[in-house]
């Protein structure tokens, strides 16, 4: 089992923020990746369809072979991931926004965090800011339309400027040092971020840890790749294929598939 390969998918191409960290830390591992672009972005639907939509990419994985399905999606992680261990034996490995370290290393006590609608919103977030982040004013911020204009390789256009400057101002008024991107879609958005921001505020992102995460469950199930074959990638999209190769910078081949 242990060439079978690594399952991620997304609501679009903003995992690949992921895959990028799950290649680097696993060179020798086969991944297949889902870009759900036609039904980006899962941030404003209902928990009912973020599950029914994390169901279809699952079993689609399940059907190419995949050992371990990574969850490259906080909104679909933090609705569906307990539903999806609970029907299928698989390992699935998820995403949530980084506020733990954000609220235990804050100085300021005062932490930023963007993410979907459906993020914010659900049981999961809930939970985990009110276990660690007491005591820390949370400034919540929705970003609305962003995933739209990165699925639509808008992602340095000044309508994007513009929105993130709109996002970013109350934080900076609230006085933040940390920014915690609760999107797989939002870390290519940092270079802009970082312009925008006071230098002393750091930005978090869940992508190396979630590749750390990944190898020990690997590990611990020995599932691990040791063979010496050249691995290999696939990736899936069933939107605009053009999009998916200019956010890889065309390092790896790409495939449109209607799913």
């Amino acid at each position: 089992m242990s060439n079978l390969p690594v399952g991620i998918f997304d609501s679009g191409i903003g995992g690949t923020s992921i895959f990028k960290e799950l290649h680097a830390l696993l060179p020798n591992e086969n991944f297949i990746y889902l870009a759900d672009s036609k039904n980006a972005p899962y941030g404003n639907k209902s928990k009912e369809e973020i599950i029914q939509l994390s169901i279809k990419n699952t079993e689609l994985l399940i059907e190419k072979g995949c050992k371990l399905i990574v969850i490259a999606c906080n909104t679909a992680t933090t609705n569906a991931i307990s539903y999806l261990r609970e029907n299928y034996p698989i390992p699935f490995i998820g995403i949530e926004p980084a506020i733990k370290p954000a609220a235990l290393n804050t100085k300021s006590k005062a932490i930023g965090i963007l993410a979907t609608k459906g993020t914010l919103s659900s049981q999961l977030f809930h939970k985990t800011t009110d276990l660690y982040a007491n005591g820390v004013k949370v400034v919540e911020k929705i970003g609305e339309g962003i995933v739209h204009l990165i699925e639509t390789g808008q992602i340095e256009s000044n309508e994007m400027k513009a929105l993130l400057k709109t996002y970013m101002e109350p934080m900076v008024k609230e006085n933040i040092d940390y920014l915690v991107l609760g999107c797989t879609h939002y870390p290519y958005l940092i270079p802009m971020l970082k312009n925008m921001l006071p230098e002393h505020v750091k930005i978090i992102d869940s992508g190396l840890a979630v590749a750390k995460q990944t190898k020990a469950i690997l590990e611990s199930k020995n599932l691990l790749n040791d063979s010496e074959i050249k691995p290999t990638i696939e990736l899936y999209t069933n939107g605009n294929i053009n999009v998916l190769n200019s956010i890889l910078e065309h390092q790896f081949p790409t495939n449109y598939l209607d799913f």
